[in-house]
């Protein structure tokens, strides 16, 4: 990680916009990389603001929220110090349109551990609370029980590539009805630097994807149509994230995850997350919401 004296904890020059406003400054650009994205603008101490990409659905996605926060919690912490757990709740949807503020709470400094909790918000409120942990490196047993399932290689899945504007490239796997279960790759697009936090944070933000087929699969409904996700409303809804081994998150990782049930139009996923070797990198916890679309009345 750099030094506690380097840039990323001192302010950065000033983009001439109101954080809370829906207007920018002439010379600010939307980020277009990954290392954009997570270059967050100090403003007071503990506070820290955020741009998003223009995502062409128009809601700023999850994933960026979940790591614009950890980032913003990162720059509170001592050398040495390294996240190994973080849990948050989606409260509104974020505008792309619109700066996102983040404000850090140092809630714990202990020799071994450091407890953070950052609230990302908009004009409109609160959009994300997010609590993390962070521990310093202990020379102890390293013992992995989870197993990589058998998956193609990423390289031999040209084929079945799915779309997303840029960042993050998608390799997923079909589903089918009654499942409950979801894979694919997925991996940054532009190459990091070796600041283990930023890939850190890179897995966070690629971390809020291939989940919802799982649930999706689960539903009456489902005809494992490629078309078939129409038919539902979703939106994710809280997250949890615990993190296992070091990696580097421009390299392809493997999300498996299983879905353990429907109710109340809500939907529970449990994710591992593996690298190339079969390393258990990551594990994932995370409620979403899966509604049936109603037709207009």
């Amino acid at each position: 990680m750099p030094d506690t004296n380097d840039a990323p904890d001192q302010p950065q020059p000033s983009r001439s916009r109101d954080p809370l406003t829906h207007t920018y400054a002439r010379d600010v650009s939307a980020p277009k990389t990954f290392a954009e994205v997570m270059q967050l603008e100090a403003h007071g101490p503990d506070t820290w603001v955020g741009l998003s990409p223009p995502y062409e659905w128009g809601r700023v996605y999850g994933g960026q929220v979940v790591a614009q926060a950890l980032r913003a919690a990162l720059h509170s912490v001592d050398a040495g110090f390294h996240p190994h757990s973080l849990h948050a709740y989606f409260i509104r949807s974020g505008d792309v349109a619109e700066p996102i503020r983040y404000e850090v709470d140092r809630l714990r400094n202990g020799r071994s551990f450091c407890t953070r909790a950052v609230v990302a918000r908009q004009s409109g409120g609160a959009i994300l609370h997010l609590s993390c942990s962070f521990q310093r490196f202990e020379e102890e047993a390293d013992v992995q029980t989870a197993r990589m399932p058998i998956a193609p290689a990423p390289e031999d899945m040209r084929g079945q590539r799915d779309s997303w504007p840029w960042i993050m490239e998608r390799r997923s796997m079909g589903t089918y009805p009654g499942s409950g279960k979801s894979m694919g790759w997925v991996t940054l697009t532009d190459p990091l630097d070796d600041d283990p936090h930023l890939h850190v944070c890179g897995l966070a933000f690629t971390s809020d994807t291939i989940q919802f087929p799982a649930a999706r699969s689960l539903h009456p409904l489902f005809t494992g149509n490629e078309n078939n996700h129409e038919q539902f409303i979703g939106a994710s809804l809280d997250h949890s994230m615990w993190f296992h081994r070091p990696l580097r998150a421009d390299q392809w990782h493997l999300y498996e995850w299983e879905c353990r049930g429907l109710t109340g139009a809500r939907g529970i996923t449990i994710g591992n997350l593996f690298a190339q070797d079969g390393s258990h990198i990551a594990s994932i916890a995370q409620e979403l919401l899966q509604r049936e679309r109603k037709p207009k009345s």
